[in-house]
Order: structure tokens, then sequence, then C-alpha cells
């Protein structure tokens, strides 16, 4: 296999769960800025959309969207519990928090990220993102990761999207529940290899 990434970008969810599984993986370099890999392929010519993540199989097969990327890659290892069984009532929760984190969360970043966005627009983006991690925030009171006492690619997820706070706002420091999650899940080993990976700490 192989997984298209760029440091830090939301390909870094995929990654994490690539690290918790132990599937052997080549990491591939694709610059969200160039769009160009390192050996100077276009990379449009592998993601027609430009954007990471990106998955291909070893029969050639490409897999786009973290969401799907991460759910594929924790079924080639149930043993691991990285996703509830399919079918399961759980498995549907799983997906109900990855469908959040990517539409409430990881988009509700975009626009701090485009150097074009009105300074006013910005204010009321963070205010939003707040806001849905004040309420991520209560739903963590009392329970280790999203899914209870397991840890699963939801949590991946989250924690790649919610280290952007640091660059571009909001501001998450008061909400204690989800700073205690952030630095559990942060600790995890392949958490940290996969950021040593990327060079981001």
């Amino acid at each position: 296999m192989k997984l298209y990434y760029s440091p830090g970008a939301c390909s870094l969810s995929p990654h994490i769960v690539l690290e918790e599984s132990g599937l052997p993986a080549e990491l591939v370099l694709a610059s969200t800025k160039t769009h160009r890999l390192e050996d100077g392929t276009d990379y449009y010519t592998i993601n027609p959309l430009g954007y990471v993540p990106l998955l291909e199989l070893d029969d050639g097969t490409r897999l786009r969207e973290g969401p799907a990327i991460v759910q594929y890659l924790a079924d080639q290892v149930p043993d691991k519990k990285l996703a509830p069984p399919n079918g399961t009532l759980d498995r549907y929760q799983l997906q109900s928090w990855l469908t959040f984190i990517g539409t409430e969360i990881h988009k509700g970043f975009s626009p701090l990220f485009n150097p074009a966005t009105p300074e006013e627009y910005k204010t009321i983006a963070k205010d939003k993102l707040k806001s849905r991690y004040t309420w991520l925030d209560e739903q963590l009171a009392g329970k280790q990761f999203l899914m209870g006492e397991t840890f699963t690619v939801a949590d991946a997820y989250l924690f790649t999207v919610t280290n952007w706070s640091k660059r571009v706002g909001p501001d998450l420091t008061s909400l204690a529940e989800l700073q205690a999650w952030h630095a559990r899940v942060g600790d995890r080993p392949a958490v940290q290899a996969a950021m040593k990976a990327e060079g981001l700490v």
C-alpha cells in the first residue's frame, strides 16, 4: 500500500491509523502547495482532486477521503479494535463521529487557512468551531476516547484537525476535557511515531 500525505494535513489521520494497525505501507509525500511528488510527478495525475490523503492498494486501486481510508485500514486488522465491526450500532456511531468531525470541524477550519477570507468571516468561523468544540468537551466527560474506553479511528481524525487550532484558532485551552483527551491521544506511541515521521515533533 501507499499513503499519499502532506505533513500535518488531514492525511495525518490515516498515517496514525497505519501506525496503530502495524500494516506495512509506503508513505509518499504529496505537497499541497506545489501538487508535485518528490520525483516531480504531477499529483493531479494520481488524484485529480489534488488533495490528500489517498490510499493506493497493492493492486493499484485508489481510495480517497480520510474517513473511508481509516475505516478500510481498521477493517484489515479487526483484532486491533480501531473500528467496531461492520453492521453493528457501534459502527454507525463511529461513522456518526467521523461525519461530524468531517463536516462540522474539519471543514470549519477551511476558511481559517485561506488568506483571501475576510477577517470578520474568520471570527465567525472561529466562533462556530468553538461552539462545536464546547459540545465535544461535554461529550468527552467521563470517557477516555470518543467511543468510550477504546481508541478508534475517530480519535485519530479529531486529534489531527484539532492540532490546527494551535496555528489558526480558535482558542481551546479552556476546554478541560478536550485538553485531557488531546494529551492522552498525543501520548500514544503510534501518534508520536506518525508525527515524528512527518517532522511535526
